[in-house]
């Protein structure tokens, strides 16, 4: 069986991570899945979604870590391309991809203690984004 929802989560911009796990949680409660995959996806090509300890100094590395790989004011032609000023968003959100799958069991998400699942907005401006949660068990 396949349940699939969608969700909307405003960011604030490049840098923001947002929490998913309490919604994922959710989903799967409100689901008649016992066990299975959830897989999270966020729509567009700017923005991503992986697993991270969700406390401000892992965050705060993780951004760092995205400026040093693929700076927000380096060269990119995709500017000159379009005008646009967020190049380096592209590269980041195609370097994390844009979903995960996590087990479940018992209704449960199979995720650590420090673990939660994060969407993590690479655009240069805050999006409304389509976050879709799809259940398979």
């Amino acid at each position: 069986m396949v349940e699939t929802t969608r969700h909307r989560v405003d960011t604030r911009g490049q840098g923001d991570v947002q929490d998913l796990t309490a919604l994922v949680a959710r989903v799967l409660k409100a689901s008649s899945l016992e066990s299975g995959l959830a897989t999270v996806a966020v729509v567009g090509s700017t923005a991503g979604i992986t697993t991270i300890e969700f406390e401000p100094g892992a965050v705060a590395d993780l951004n760092r870590v995205w400026e040093q790989i693929a700076p927000r004011n380096g060269h990119y032609e995709h500017h000159l391309q379009w005008g646009d000023d967020n190049g380096s968003s592209h590269v980041r959100a195609a370097m994390l991809g844009p979903s995960i799958s996590i087990p479940f069991d018992a209704a449960q998400l199979c995720v650590g203690t420090w673990q939660q699942i994060v969407l993590i907005e690479f655009d240069t401006r805050g999006r409304s984004r389509d976050v879709i949660v799809q259940l398979i068990g």
